[in-house]
């Protein structure tokens, strides 16, 4: 009974992912289609932000690094080298965590403002790298064989298929959010972010503990970089390491919630919904990211906990609900 109450937590999350995904099913319009892939990939993205930013506390400015090199990678194999979207993706991923490991043995011995702003300098690093590198086509980066497709029945086709595959990276990303937080590993990770020099003084092994928090939250983002260039056709340096991305996916996982199951999925619709209205209206299209850190500042001044602490605090009876 107990272990049943501990997943109680993942049902709404699981449900939200599912009906977004069931709904351009239901509706049959390809609009609808675009639109919920948007926001899966942005519930991917900062479900898997959420593993270090909201159980270890440590904010990164620099996650989609993962994203793009992941991304460019897997394009690499299935564009070049003829591999299948799905062994690109897995090579994407695996990238993406093996560049974690190393980038976290070096930068997560720093601590707050200091892990933040190097996290800064691994992405326009990272970028200016790629920009430099002919295997990868430099700046102009690499465009897709369009006879690839073939393989999946069309292009047509091969973007239907991308919807699905980003609706089972975001189930992805939800189930290993939740088996983190709700493991002894995870209890760890809680334990750093109230207080590290207590938590090792109780025997957690921090810099191991944070390291393999960092991979974690790694794979799926490069996952989702090979899916998402596969169904554009192309990758360049500027597209695949945009800063303000990562700045959006904090925006993200704050407004619904660091530390929860539910929280990012919550953010991610009510950000893309917001970000919909400001590329659409006249007088914020040009301002949204001053918008976006505006609503980031307002968040940590105001509802720190997000809209799921927020909900837990006021109503709690609804804290094994809202995981």
């Amino acid at each position: 009974m107990k272990n049943w109450r501990n997943h109680l937590g993942l049902l709404l999350p699981l449900l939200a992912v599912g009906a977004l995904a069931i709904w351009p099913v239901i509706t049959d319009n390809i609009s609808n289609r675009e639109s919920a892939f948007t926001i899966l990939k942005a519930i991917a993205l900062a479900s898997s932000l959420n593993i270090l930013l909201g159980y270890t506390g440590y904010v990164s400015f620099g996650h989609i690094v993962f994203y793009g090199f992941g991304g460019y990678v897997g394009l690499y194999f299935v564009n070049e080298q003829g591999w299948s979207i799905w062994a690109g993706m897995l090579v994407g991923g695996i990238s993406s965590g093996v560049l974690a490991f190393l980038l976290g043995k070096a930068i997560l011995r720093l601590r707050g403002a200091y892990f933040a702003l190097a996290t800064i300098g691994v992405n326009e690093a990272m970028k200016a790298l790629v920009n430099n590198l002919d295997i990868f086509g430099g700046p102009i980066g690499m465009t897709l064989n369009f006879s690839v497709y073939k393989a999946y029945g069309g292009a047509a086709k091969a973007l239907g298929m991308a919807f699905y595959i980003m609706a089972g990276l975001a189930f992805a990303a939800l189930i290993i959010s939740h088996i983190v937080r709700t493991s002894k590993f995870g209890l760890g990770l809680q334990a750093i972010r109230e207080n590290e020099d207590a938590a090792e003084v109780m025997g957690v092994v921090a810099p191991d503990a944070k390291t393999w928090a960092y991979v974690l939250s790694a794979i799926v983002p490069g996952m989702v970089g090979v899916l998402f260039f596969f169904k554009n056709g192309n990758v360049e340096p500027h597209v695949a390491f945009p800063l303000h991305a990562s700045i959006e996916l904090l925006v993200m996982v704050m407004l619904g919630g660091q530390g929860t199951v539910l929280g990012p999925i919550l953010g991610a619709f009510a950000y893309q919904g917001m970000r919909g209205y400001f590329v659409t209206s006249d007088f914020f299209k040009d301002i949204q990211l001053s918008v976006s850190g505006v609503l980031l500042l307002l968040i940590v001044l105001f509802i720190p906990a997000g809209a799921i602490g927020w909900l837990r605090q006021r109503f709690p009876a609804l804290r094994r609900v809202l995981a």
